[in-house]
């Protein structure tokens, strides 16, 4: 038997207008650069023959040339550049996915959708999220410190911290070296994206009405995290290698299920993202950064770089303060 609904409170009603207003700046910034002319990221006109007495096209033949391919760089307006890195910056730490927003934007915007743009497009997406990166270096920067001290012997505290961040960091790094290739060929299409954001949703959605949620978010601080605790999360943050799962959403739950506090397991699964997603970059720049820089020059990985950073900062002190007042519903809703 379904439960009554309780009428939203004032609290909930701006959450959910924010959230629509969310939604419709997205599907209209998508919808905006998607129709933008053709020439104006530079696709030829087709020709059409003229008759070679009066010049006026031909009433017994037409011919009409094939469209030549588009280059990436033609593919990627400076506004889908700013528009792919707005969306990277606030989906990269928030439980929604961010492989999954940008795989669908990219189809969205026709961004690395041709098989001659697609290695661009997708190493493109990848460094991106240096600037979310970045946003979380510079939000956590004493702690990163700390991290460093411990290093070289002058943090205790940051010494286990640094030890416990690369434990939870080898499983996926192992697993995706190993299967990198075999997840790319079956997981990144759009099904299996709804798929991962539909269960993820579900998921959430069950953990914030069923009390869990209250029971579970006031624990231990992040210097209480052991190597076990490290070992689970970091085998929980496996999940994510499945697009639309969100590597933000299974560390924190993976957290609260250990025993952390809401706000120690949002930063240790922030910290460890900043390593397991800085490896995944460095490397992609490695492989494909000739790619990148032929297909778009410097200018568009600049311009998506920044508004990545801008974007995840403010996306990252929203959702710390968010959740400490309030479940993971949002989320799931949204996805």
């Amino acid at each position: 038997m379904p439960m009554p609904m309780s009428a939203p409170t004032p609290a909930r009603r701006r959450v959910l207008l924010a959230a629509l207003a969310l939604v419709v700046l997205v599907v209209s910034f998508g919808g905006l650069v998607r129709g933008l002319p053709a020439q104006a990221d530079g696709a030829a006109a087709p020709e059409v023959a003229q008759s070679p007495t009066s010049g006026a096209p031909s009433s017994t033949l037409l011919v009409v040339t094939a469209e030549t391919p588009r280059t990436a760089k033609e593919e990627l307006s400076p506004l889908k550049a700013v528009a792919l890195g707005v969306i990277e910056g606030v989906t990269e730490f928030l439980p929604i996915s961010s492989t999954g927003h940008l795989l669908v934007s990219q189809k969205l915007m026709d961004v690395g959708v041709s098989p001659a743009t697609k290695e661009a497009g997708d190493a493109y997406a990848i460094v991106i999220q240096a600037g979310a990166i970045l946003a979380v270096a510079v939000l956590y920067w004493r702690r990163l410190l700390s991290v460093a001290n411990g290093v070289v012997g002058r943090d205790p505290e940051g010494r286990t911290l640094g030890i416990n961040l690369l434990v939870a960091f080898l499983p996926a790094a192992v697993l995706g070296f190993a299967f990198e290739k075999t997840i790319k060929e079956h997981l990144f299409g759009p099904w299996a994206i709804v798929a991962a954001w539909t269960a993820g949703g579900l998921v959430l959605l069950w953990l914030s009405t069923s009390g869990w949620w209250e029971r579970e978010k006031h624990g231990a601080s992040i210097g209480s995290i052991t190597l076990r605790t490290a070992v689970i999360i970091g085998l929980a943050q496996c999940l994510a290698m499945w697009p639309g799962t969100s590597r933000s959403l299974v560390t924190i739950v993976a957290g609260l299920l250990v025993g952390l506090s809401i706000g120690a397991a949002v930063e240790f699964s922030f910290l460890l993202g900043l390593i397991t997603l800085g490896a995944a970059t460095a490397l992609d720049v490695v492989k494909h950064g000739k790619v990148i820089v032929d297909s778009f020059g410097f200018a568009s990985p600049v311009i998506g770089f920044v508004a990545a950073f801008v974007a995840a900062v403010i996306a990252v002190k929203w959702m710390v303060g968010y959740l400490q007042n309030h479940s993971l519903a949002i989320f799931g809703w949204w996805r």
